[in-house]
């Protein structure tokens, strides 16, 4: 997987899965391929490989393990004898990865897997019979708990173009917090930073656009540590609600309404047709993007060009030709 550590500014830091990222560290000593959409991200993020079952001194090969219970508690026991319990050893390299990565925005996590699945990953009986597939790897919840607002997805659920762009979406807003973070948080920049990122939160959840509207209007006003912090969680929240081609057209229209006194009124009309064309599912959502992009280049306009909405994330990635 690509690793840039040259550019002055360093790209988002992801974490992958070790075997995702081609090292030879799964149970029976194999690398699992990833497919096309985990190789692009990973063209446009710092990956950062972890293997939890490496991590707390599993060998290359090993006793494969798997996950035994109840649907509320599970334990990672070895397959053959159920007699090695791993469960406590998994659970706590998470907070290792996260001590050793603290900059991480998100997290490529491996389909299936009982230490790494995201979701669906089947759970056995003590006699060793498959009952159900309703549990999350033991590692993988771990992360979860340790970090809520890390971005969490596996390689089979990035298959899906809406789970794709929802999960890089976050991550880049994620990295943007932390680096707003590490600059300084203050109540005017928080304010900056919620402008930049109003018409994105609108596209996927009104109701969080209102939240975060009358919690930046307190700035200043509370504590700075606890409305920072309920801020993002908002926010990170909101965004896990996908954007439809309805709300995106709201979001359009509105953009669009910025052009009034600068574009022909037969230009507009066009462009009001591209929107109507995306809401019907005839043109994806890059076809109007570009359309606004190319009016506001002739026609700048300061406050639509801070907007995170008109690129959330590198062009290269594709995500919205396909939503």
């Amino acid at each position: 997987m690509p690793d840039d550590n040259s550019s002055a500014n360093p790209r988002p830091v992801m974490g992958i899965g070790s075997c995702l990222a081609g090292n030879a560290v799964r149970y029976n000593a194999q690398t699992k391929s990833p497919n096309q959409y985990v190789r692009g991200i990973s063209e446009n993020f710092e990956m950062r490989a972890f293997c939890p079952e490496m991590g707390i001194g599993m060998g290359v090969p090993r006793p494969p393990i798997h996950l035994v219970g109840s649907e509320s508690s599970v334990r990672a026991l070895d397959v053959d004898t159920h007699s090695n319990d791993f469960t406590d050893k998994l659970a706590a390299y998470a907070g290792k990865v996260l001590e050793l990565a603290p900059e991480l925005c998100g997290y490529i996590l491996v389909k299936g897997s009982p230490s790494c699945g995201y979701e669906r990953v089947k759970r056995f009986a003590d006699n060793g019979h498959s009952v159900a597939s309703d549990q999350r790897g033991i590692f993988a919840a771990a992360l979860g708990r340790a970090d809520p607002l890390l971005p969490l997805e596996d390689d089979g659920r990035l298959n899906d173009p809406g789970l794709r762009e929802s999960f890089v979406t976050r991550a880049y807003t994620y990295h943007d917090w932390k680096t707003l973070c590490i600059t300084g948080l203050t109540p005017h920049r928080l304010v900056e930073f919620y402008s930049r990122y109003k018409y994105l939160v609108m596209a996927h959840h009104m109701p969080t656009y209102k939240i975060l509207g009358r919690l930046v209007a307190d700035a200043g006003k509370q504590p700075m540590d606890a409305l920072s912090a309920r801020f993002i969680a908002e926010l990170m929240a909101g965004l896990t609600h996908r954007a439809t081609r309805r709300s995106h057209s709201n979001v359009l229209f509105h953009l669009s309404g910025y052009l009034k006194r600068t574009v022909p009124s037969a230009e507009r009309q066009r462009l009001r047709d591209l929107i109507d064309q995306y809401r019907q599912g005839l043109v994806p959502l890059i076809v109007p993007i570009t359309m606004l992009r190319h009016h506001f280049a002739n026609n700048p306009n300061a406050y639509i060009d801070q907007q995170v909405f008109m690129a959330p994330y590198p062009d290269e990635l594709q995500l919205r030709n396909l939503v």
